[in-house]
């Protein structure tokens, strides 16, 4: 009878420990906070792009919880100059950023000369194609 005792009390110790331990996980839980940034500054320098445009084209596209064009308070697109700067509280995909400024340039029929360049974490640029036409001219004086 002492060692059933001695099981239950263990059986006790345990569970309430698990708990304990179950409950630090569920304060220690960080909040997810991703920021993101679009630097449209050479396209919109050249009067080819407009941010407000791409800023509204985001807006409307952006899926959040399954749902298109609803940002609720989870998502946050705001516009700094010739900037995009994306806060998420929810999972956000950068990739899923590049694909809808993909979508966009496509749209707009800037595909073939600007292109989504990863400038750093968190951080794409739209660049220019670079295209080489010293070769085209060395071919043409041959």
């Amino acid at each position: 009878s002492s060692e059933r005792k001695d099981d239950e009390a263990y059986e006790h110790v345990v569970s309430s420990k698990m708990s304990s331990k179950a409950k630090k996980q569920a304060r220690s839980k960080k909040k997810i906070q991703l920021k993101f940034v679009i630097d449209c500054t050479h396209p919109v320098e050249d009067g080819i792009m407009d941010v407000g445009n791409f800023e509204n084209f985001l807006k409307e596209r952006i899926k959040v919880n399954g749902k298109v064009g609803q940002l609720g308070t989870d998502v946050r697109l705001t516009r700094d100059r010739n900037k995009l700067n994306l806060l998420a509280d929810v999972p956000f995909s950068k990739r899923y950023l590049k694909y809808l400024s993909k979508k966009f340039l496509k749209k707009h029929k800037l595909r073939d000369w600007l292109r989504v360049v990863a400038a750093g974490s968190g951080t794409y640029e739209l660049r220019y194609f670079q295209i080489n036409n010293q070769e085209e001219d060395e071919k043409d004086d041959d």
